[in-house]
């Protein structure tokens, strides 16, 4: 957490010792976060994001579009993943059914030698 105070994505109040306290609103606004993260969302975007946030409603429609244009990208990289698992599920089919008829043509060539 201190890592994304340092990035400036979280500002956190503090008590008289100086103390982090992290609210629960700061919880969730980490959780989303590393979701953002996970979707392949870049730090710099995540950083703007973060910015306008923080500069109140009247970003809403900036943060809105942001979320869109990475909704976008995301769906682009769901198909490239589901184009990328056919391929390797059609390669892995071809494996199965070479080697079915490899083992099945061998245990034919056996049968013809038997006595």
């Amino acid at each position: 957490m201190r890592y994304y105070e340092k990035k400036g994505l979280i500002r956190v109040n503090r008590d008289n010792s100086g103390r982090r306290c992290y609210s629960e609103s700061d919880v969730e606004w980490i959780k989303f976060i590393k979701k953002l993260k996970d979707t392949g969302m870049i730090l710099k975007d995540i950083e703007t994001y973060s910015r306008l946030r923080y500069e109140g409603a009247e970003t809403m429609p900036e943060r809105l579009s942001m979320l869109q244009k990475h909704r976008e990208y995301v769906l682009f990289q769901q198909r490239k993943w589901a184009e990328h698992l056919s391929n390797l599920d059609n390669k892995i089919t071809f494996y199965q059914n070479s080697i079915s008829v490899k083992n099945e043509d061998q245990a034919g060539s056996a049968d013809c030698f038997s006595d």
